[in-house]
């Protein structure tokens, strides 16, 4: 697919002023046809302490199969390390003209959660909004609230949307005027963190997310924003009507409890959603809580959920820590479904519902064995651009 420039000049419109679903903007669905997949090359060795030389490679595997169905625009910290990059590539059959490099330093490589979050305009242009393109969503990214180092990083969706030649915006805390505006002696008149990973949607005016994440108190994102907030700001920038709020994360998870390791749509009224089945295992109770919450949700319109149950793979364990596999941290990309697999036999259970759920697209299992010890998988790592209809002659 060659690859399709917009204008380099991008518009920065002021979050206060400019509402994205008030325009006709909604964030669409995974499954809908994308422009291109971005991803940054992996660098940070301390990620992997002790297991980084086989990342490199396995990365390389995703490049291949992603780069046959769509672009892969490929982050990397400078030219040496490009040179360094595409001589891996070449050795894995994954170099092809389908590979943009881009050099801009990085801090880590899970773009899902550092990167620009793209919006699509209304197909029908509106008095209000005639402008076709598309819309960046660049949140502040503060490591998960978690780690220092994260300068580099949280540049990052900002280069995306220029790159991609989308409108930017830096959505920020909307002030109620009800509670106490400062935090250590500082005034919240700042932007939102948001995780790509914490939200998952539908494209139809549903979202994903779990009170664990946004609303505890530990790795706390935005102090001053409570359920309400969070609900009018996916509604303001997201044209989200229905937030489906799940309880907790899975054990392990380094992020305190993003949805993208426990529940993800994959149509608009179905999605599949972790189970444990065994009973000591602490991630039994958390998971059966979600689905219960699951079972009493219901989409924007009103429907209930088609509800695809799998069950958690054996425990992933390295020095002594339980890591966070899951398989619902998969990525959907035109064509083809990732699936990040662990050697385990509920592997084919998983690979085959996903095979059901989606029969026009190749099933790939990505062995992330070693990749799960950095705390992601293949969902975490990739963030995808939305193809605009006009563009797809649609």
């Amino acid at each position: 697919m060659p690859k399709v420039r917009q204008s380099n000049r991008t518009r920065v419109a002021e979050a206060r002023g400019f509402l994205p679903a008030a325009q006709g903007y909604r964030m669409p669905a995974e499954w809908e046809p994308h422009e291109s997949t971005w991803l940054a090359w992996p660098h940070y060795r301390a990620d992997w302490p002790g297991k980084f030389d086989p990342i490199p490679w396995v990365y390389a595997e995703i490049i291949r199969n992603l780069s046959r169905h769509e672009r892969v625009d490929l982050v990397v910290n400078n030219a040496a390390a490009e040179k360094k990059v595409r001589a891996v590539l070449e050795k894995a059959d994954a170099l092809s003209d389908n590979v943009s490099f881009y050099q801009w330093r990085t801090d880590r490589v899970w773009t899902r959660d550092s990167g620009c979050i793209f919006l699509t305009p209304a197909l029908t242009p509106s008095k209000k909004n005639s402008d076709p393109r598309l819309l960046a969503l660049h949140f502040q990214f503060n490591a998960w609230a978690k780690y220092s180092n994260f300068a580099a990083d949280e540049k990052l969706g900002e280069r995306m949307a220029v790159e991609a030649g989308a409108n930017l915006i830096r959505p920020l805390i909307k002030d109620d005027g009800k509670r106490d505006r400062t935090v250590n002696n500082r005034v919240s008149n700042e932007r939102v963190v948001l995780e790509g990973g914490s939200i998952d949607v539908n494209g139809q005016g549903t979202l994903l997310t779990t009170e664990e994440c946004l609303l505890s108190e530990t790795q706390q994102r935005n102090p001053f924003m409570d359920r309400s907030a969070y609900e009018q700001m996916f509604a303001d920038y997201f044209g989200v009507q229905s937030v489906i709020w799940l309880d907790s994360g899975i054990a392990g998870d380094d992020t305190h409890g993003h949805v993208d390791d426990l529940t993800r749509f994959v149509a608009p009224t179905a999605i599949v959603t972790m189970i444990e089945l065994d009973e000591l295992s602490e991630n039994h109770v958390r998971l059966r809580a979600n689905l219960g919450r699951l079972k009493n949700a219901r989409t924007s319109d009103g429907q209930r959920l088609d509800i695809i149950e799998l069950p958690m793979p054996s425990p992933v364990r390295f020095e002594g820590r339980q890591l966070p596999a899951s398989y619902a941290n998969f990525y959907i990309a035109n064509g083809v479904v990732l699936v990040p697999v662990f050697n385990d036999p509920n592997d084919r259970i998983a690979l085959n519902a996903l095979a059901e759920l989606f029969p026009t697209r190749e099933i790939i299992p990505i062995y992330c064995g070693d990749l799960i010890w950095g705390f992601g998988a293949l969902h975490c790592m990739t963030q995808q651009q939305p193809l605009l209809a006009r563009s797809a002659g649609l």
